[in-house]
């Protein structure tokens, strides 16, 4: 059974730090590029960032740059999405995806996802 599942989400104060995990079972994460998404309430869903399954290349959403850091660990089948100083706005539930996602340097681009986790709430609050 193909399945992601997220965890690593919870409550933190501004500036705080979190890092999500997104771990695979029943396929490879290898083959697939990885995405995070992100949709916080009364919004769209939005792509926080992608990472390649060739060479890693990273794609940032304008919005995340210089504060998350999308990775993977194929030997876990797992990818990462460690998230620093963050911000009220960054609330939101966290999806991430397989399949095919790319950047052009100001937004995450949804090319097809074959497999979606549930998510998990991340919450920025004093």
């Amino acid at each position: 059974q193909v399945q992601l599942v997220e965890s690593g989400g919870g409550t933190v104060q501004p500036g705080g730090s979190l890092r999500l995990s997104c771990a695979a079972s029943g396929f490879r994460l290898r083959y697939y590029a990885i995405g995070w998404f992100r949709q916080a309430p009364g919004k769209e869903r939005e792509g926080v960032s992608c990472i390649s399954s060739v060479d890693g290349r990273t794609h940032y959403l304008d919005a995340v740059k210089g504060r998350f850091t999308i990775s993977r660990d194929n030997a876990k089948n797992t990818a990462y999405l460690q998230m620093d100083s963050l911000k009220p706005e960054d609330t939101a539930v966290y999806y991430c995806a397989a399949g095919g996602c790319g950047g052009d340097g100001h937004e995450v681009i949804d090319y097809g996802m074959d497999a979606w986790g549930k998510g998990t709430l991340v919450t920025i609050s004093s």
